[in-house]
């Protein structure tokens, strides 16, 4: 079967992990026609909108897209092209596994859960209005809709995936509307999954026990800021930003991204670590039901990763990037 695939390389150093996932996705003889487009800073130069109508057609064509990490400017400048993004194709799911990788020791406990965290409501979407200069008003809608579905897409992929436990995080004794509203929902649909663990937990305690026990927790529901600190938070338990995936589902439309910057200083360096945008890519071929060459790529990546000799420099090896990459193929 042949599939057609929006790619999106992104900004700094997208170009160049996303090349290395093409390259490897082709050793694996899995039959993709790449659609190439554009988004971020690269989108700004052509077509003066970090999101253009080209791209979003393109998407919802193709229904499957993969990106390299975009630049957003901090404090000024553009609007987040990920966040319009989302928005736009009602991605409202945002998928993180994390899981601890052999010969990378970040956590005293084995780590192995995954975030789901709301993808187009809360603070993060950056609806804020300036009443007067000094005085900021930041929106922070919630609605029933939005917290039904996250809530119930977790459970499903609990059921789907052999997994055990759904934990939702919330602020419902300080935010007791926005994450009441949250926590209502879990507790409604938690009821049709009498088979799964169901618990909830204050925010600022999930971070902590993260931190001291990893191993505790399984899935976990957040909202969307929150969702955003606790996956970083997360991450960092297994090696950083750079060896976790992330996907965007919605019920129409999937984007699968590198959760990690576009890191401009070391752009062209031969030293940026496609092994983000790499899981990234075996989510998304699972997705496509490509799963024998999903599996052969993953074993294939971490057959490297267990090797330090064969590592790339962020992870405590020498290789240079390209050298990464042919050792990944080499065992495909």
């Amino acid at each position: 079967m042949i599939h057609k695939v929006t790619l999106i390389k992104g900004d700094g150093i997208g170009p160049e992990v996303m090349d290395a996932c093409v390259k490897i996705i082709k050793a694996a003889n899995v039959s993709i026609t790449w659609d190439e487009q554009l988004l971020g800073l690269s989108s700004i130069e052509k077509y003066g909108q970090s999101l253009s109508e080209q791209t979003l057609n393109s998407i919802k064509q193709n229904k499957v897209a993969i990106k390299g990490p975009t630049t957003t400017p901090v404090g000024g400048g553009h609007q987040s092209a990920n966040v319009a993004l989302r928005k736009s194709l009602d991605l409202y799911s945002c998928i993180r596994p994390v899981k601890s990788i052999e010969g990378l020791k970040y956590s005293q406990e084995q780590v192995d859960l995954v975030i789901f965290r709301e993808n187009t409501e809360g603070l993060y979407c950056g609806q804020e209005l300036e009443i007067q200069p000094g005085l900021v008003i930041s929106l922070r809608i919630m609605t029933k809709n939005a917290c039904m579905r996250i809530v119930r897409k977790a459970f499903e992929y609990a059921i789907k995936n052999n997994r055990k436990k759904v934990c939702l995080a919330h602020k419902a004794n300080i935010l007791k509307k926005g994450d009441g509203l949250l926590l209502a929902c879990f507790n409604e649909i938690k009821k049709e999954y009498p088979h799964i663990i169901s618990e909830d937990i204050i925010v600022d305690a999930l971070c902590m026990k993260l931190v001291m026990h990893p191993a505790y927790f399984d899935i976990i529901i957040l909202e969307n800021m929150f969702g955003d600190i606790v996956s970083d938070l997360a991450a960092g338990l297994v090696g950083g930003l750079g060896v976790v995936p992330g996907a965007n589902i919605g019920d129409q439309y999937a984007v699968f991204e590198a959760v990690h910057g576009s890191a401009h200083d070391i752009e062209g360096k031969n030293l940026a670590n496609p092994t983000a945008c790499l899981k990234s890519s075996i989510m998304m071929l699972n997705y496509l039901g490509e799963f024998e060459a999903a599996l052969k790529i993953d074993k294939a990546l971490h057959k490297v990763l267990s090797q330090k000799d064969l590592r790339t420099k962020d992870l405590g090896g020498q290789a240079s990037a390209s050298d990464f990459v042919n050792s990944i193929i080499s065992y495909i």
